[in-house]
């Protein structure tokens, strides 16, 4: 059985971490290589890095704090935000990024998927979903989830695994920083749907979400923020609650 894990997200703008409700109201959350390097030594699986301006600004993710995270962490991590073409990705993957990931760019053009899978491998590819319900149907949104699309969530993904992606991040935006718990419905028949992993965000607020994805096997991980960042909740507590309830984890 392969283990669940647990990611930290660090929502980059600025050169800072953010976090905010329903992809509003940011508010700080610190320095990103020190959060790292916190995360690495407290028992992160992984972690993911979103340059949630890179795409609304029209420029890539800083280089140099990926090389920097690179030179401080052991773990692996993803990094996401304006990836448009192989070069951008060779240029993270070349300053240490284990992963990229794509989200506006592959919608306005589903190629670019396929030709990072081919360029890189699958392994290292993560499509980024950001999916509203609206009236009953999970809308895909891009743009940091500020431009919706008539993109169903269940369909697309389909077609980005279809095309070579290695892994789905799906962030319901509905549940995104409101802690009342992981869009598990829509989770587990994501999971139904696909054959790739899928990474769980959107809604952590208490160690009992995580058990609860876990548990309905809707993820294969699960991927919180503000609860990590501001010490609501801790990765060794978590981590030795879902043992307790007979989750593979690595401690």
């Amino acid at each position: 059985m392969l283990t669940k894990r647990i990611i930290p997200c660090l929502d980059i703008k600025n050169g800072r971490t953010v976090k905010g409700v329903n992809f509003l109201n940011l508010r700080d959350a610190g320095d990103p290589v020190e959060l790292a390097k916190k995360y690495a030594k407290k028992g992160a699986d992984e972690l993911v890095f979103l340059d949630i301006s890179a795409t609304l600004e029209s420029r890539t993710t800083t280089h140099d704090m990926v090389r920097e995270v690179a030179r401080q962490i052991d773990i692996p991590f993803t990094v996401g935000g304006g990836v448009r073409s192989i070069e951008d990705a060779a240029k993270l993957l070349k300053s240490g990024a284990d992963k990229v990931a794509v989200n506006s760019s592959a919608i306005k053009r589903p190629e670019l998927i396929k030709e990072l899978s081919q360029a890189y491998g699958n392994q290292c590819i993560v499509v980024a979903i950001d999916a509203k319900k609206i009236d009953d149907k999970w809308i895909v949104h891009f743009a940091g989830g500020t431009i919706p699309t008539h993109l169903d969530l269940f369909e697309w993904a389909k077609k980005v695994e279809a095309l070579g992606a290695g892994e789905i991040l799906f962030t319901s935006m509905n549940h995104d920083g409101v802690k009342t718990g992981f869009a598990t419905n829509a989770l587990k028949k994501l999971s139904s749907v696909v054959n790739i992993p899928i990474i769980a965000s959107g809604g952590a607020g208490h160690i009992q979400h995580f058990v609860d994805v876990f548990e309905h096997d809707a993820a294969d991980a699960a991927l919180a923020a503000s609860v990590f960042h501001f010490g609501e909740i801790s990765i060794v507590d978590l981590k030795k609650e879902l043992k307790q309830h007979n989750i593979s984890i690595r401690l």
